[in-house]
């Protein structure tokens, strides 16, 4: 049940981060353009302003199958106990095991 609500938490703050992900980057852009620091201060203001859980790295990966998070491979979206039972059964084309 633990897996569940984690689960569920992360995808609210996947929502969360989508929403502001744009308003986000224009301020970034903003900021670097800027030159005097009065101006940089006030666009420091509203990037504060956005709540904290709208940041891309609040996000925790997941593995598709067992939702969990260690040892999870970007390549194949999957943890590595499940792709070790996966190169076992020749379900992934291309891999080689090793003896």
């Amino acid at each position: 049940m633990g897996i569940k609500g984690c689960i569920q938490k992360n995808n609210k703050l996947k929502n969360l981060v989508y929403k502001y992900y744009f308003i986000r980057q224009s301020l970034k852009k903003e900021l670097s353009k800027v030159k005097s620091i009065k101006e940089k201060y006030k666009i420091y203001k509203k990037l504060q302003s956005l709540p904290r859980n709208s940041a891309t790295t609040r996000i925790h990966r997941r593995c598709f199958f067992t939702g969990n998070t260690r040892s999870y491979f970007r390549y194949f979206g999957l943890s590595g106990h499940i792709i070790r039972k996966m190169f076992n059964k020749c379900l992934l084309p291309g891999t080689t095991r090793s003896s």
